[in-house]
């Protein structure tokens, strides 16, 4: 009985170990030996999905930085002293202008710093508006430590975007991205000079897009705010730096921070590249931003707008208003009506629709996808500048303007009113409109000014030449007839 229980045991082993052989040799036979590579003893074991989570420390920053650290410069800017505001002093033959504070006095000059962007090798830069505001002095000091002086080429205040001009040749530069492809989650590199601390590089993710955090203060109510929101450390002096992807291209304009202290606390903002390049384009060949305006008061999206719109998602902008012989009152848009989408492009939210149209130029044509009533339609508008038609504006156009915001009327003075006040030259204030910046003055008609910012004037043409050229206060000195004296007064513009 023993024995053959042995035999049994035996022979089970037997075959079990031809079976497994057998197993094993149809399987080598059977299956491709490029599909057995997972078996190879130096393979590595992941869980699922396990490498694209580890994704982000195999992104070279070294490459981006080296290549776009030459590209920032450090700026610095330099405001003179300058004359406070005064008033006219009907007194000042009796007690002397010293006594009411009617003679100028001069405050210290300030001084301030940011970052700038090399775009081209000729010398152009770009950086932010606040950074060169008001400055009297701009200078650039290069990575290599070069300090050059440069040029305001212009500024738009709307998008918190200024180009300078340096005199050099051969700079590095750094190449435009494209802001509209850039995703949420994705790695950037912000490059600048914070605390003065030059050509520092950090790191973080693009944390959101289309931010409006209402920090562009401008006069015009034409401000375009869609930044990229990041989590790198963006910090004060990194102003007007770069915001690049880890393949070195330039993405964005580091512009603000959002901050209880005035120093980094999570989240940087940056001026999409695609805003840059046309503010850019349009400085350098006309001289001044061409902005287009579509016509309308647009609104984010809430559950009683969408419900009020007969529209089931919330993404899109509604329609509050729409201004009368404006491009969309043209289209045929209307109240009420939910965009969806221009030019093919997915409008989810009103800086997103601020961002496109201020990619455009008046004249040019949009296509507008959007609801109404629940019904999908299409229209194009034509683009229209701010005076209401399709015309590209000059610098002379934007000048004439400027002048004209004075609300103020000129004349020359004659021989016998320049023997009579003991002057050379002038230009009389012959009346004042309530709608202009000299009625919230107390500058008097008849006013005859001599200089302006300590230029001296001897016609109309010096006037507007020195106010388009002028930043800021800008300071009027001259006399009132009847009053004996010298006079000033001050404005902004």
């Amino acid at each position: 009985m023993k024995n053959s229980k042995t035999r049994i045991y035996v022979n089970t082993v037997i075959i079990s170990i031809i079976t497994s052989l057998l197993t094993a040799g149809l399987f080598f036979y059977l299956v491709p030996k490029k599909n057995m590579a997972w078996m190879h003893e130096n393979t590595k074991a992941n869980f699922a999905s396990f490498n694209s989570m580890r994704s982000s420390p195999n992104v070279d920053f070294v490459g981006a930085a080296s290549a776009v650290t030459p590209a920032v410069v450090h700026i610095k800017t330099t405001i003179q002293a300058q004359q406070t505001n005064l008033s006219f002093n009907p007194f000042g033959n009796f007690f002397g202008d010293d006594f009411f504070g009617g003679s100028p006095y001069h405050v210290m000059p300030q001084q301030a710093s940011g970052s700038g962007v090399i775009i081209r090798e000729d010398g152009y830069i770009v950086t932010n508006n606040h950074v060169v505001d008001n400055a009297d002095k701009v200078e650039v000091v290069l990575n290599d430590k070069r300090t050059l002086t440069a040029k305001v080429i212009g500024t738009d205040p709307s998008t918190d975007l200024a180009l300078l001009k340096v005199d050099e040749k051969d700079l590095p530069y750094i190449f435009f991205g494209n802001s509209d492809s850039v995703k949420v989650g994705q790695w950037v590199l912000a490059v600048g000079n914070p605390f003065n601390l030059e050509s520092t590089v950090t790191a973080g993710i693009v944390s959101a897009k289309g931010r409006n955090i209402n920090i562009i203060k401008d006069k015009n109510n034409s401000a375009i705010e869609s930044f990229i929101q990041t989590d790198a450390a963006v910090n004060p002096g990194n102003s007007g730096g770069a915001l690049v992807s880890t393949s070195g291209e330039l993405i964005g304009i580091n512009s603000a921070i959002a901050t209880p202290t005035g120093a980094y606390a999570g989240y940087s903002f940056a001026i999409p590249v695609n805003i840059v390049k046309k503010v850019i384009d349009d400085l350098t060949h006309f001289g001044v931003v061409q902005r287009a305006f579509l016509g309308i008061n647009p609104v984010e999206m809430t559950d009683e707008l969408a419900n009020k719109a007969d529209v089931q998602d919330l993404k899109g902008v509604y329609v509050g208003n729409v201004i009368a012989a404006s491009a969309a009152a043209e289209a045929g848009l209307q109240k009420g009506d939910v965009i969806t989408k221009m030019d093919d492009l997915q409008i989810k939210s009103v800086p997103e629709m601020m961002e496109h149209v201020g990619s455009k130029r008046p004249g040019d044509n949009i296509k507008i996808d959007f609801l109404r009533k629940g019904k999908m339609m299409s229209v194009d508008a034509k683009l229209k500048n701010s005076e209401g038609s399709t015309k590209l504006m000059s610098k002379a156009d934007l000048d004439e303007q400027k002048f004209n915001q004075l609300g103020a009327s000129f004349e020359e003075i004659n021989s016998s009113e320049k023997a009579k006040y003991q002057i050379n030259s002038g230009v009389k204030i012959t009346n004042i409109n309530r709608s202009g910046k000299f009625a919230q003055t107390e500058i008097p008609e008849g006013f005859i000014i001599t200089k302006v910012n300590k230029k001296p004037i001897s016609s109309i043409a010096d006037v507007k030449q020195i106010l388009n050229e002028a930043k800021g206060n800008v300071m009027m000195e001259g006399i009132v007839p009847g009053y004996s004296g010298k006079y000033y007064f001050s404005f902004g513009l």
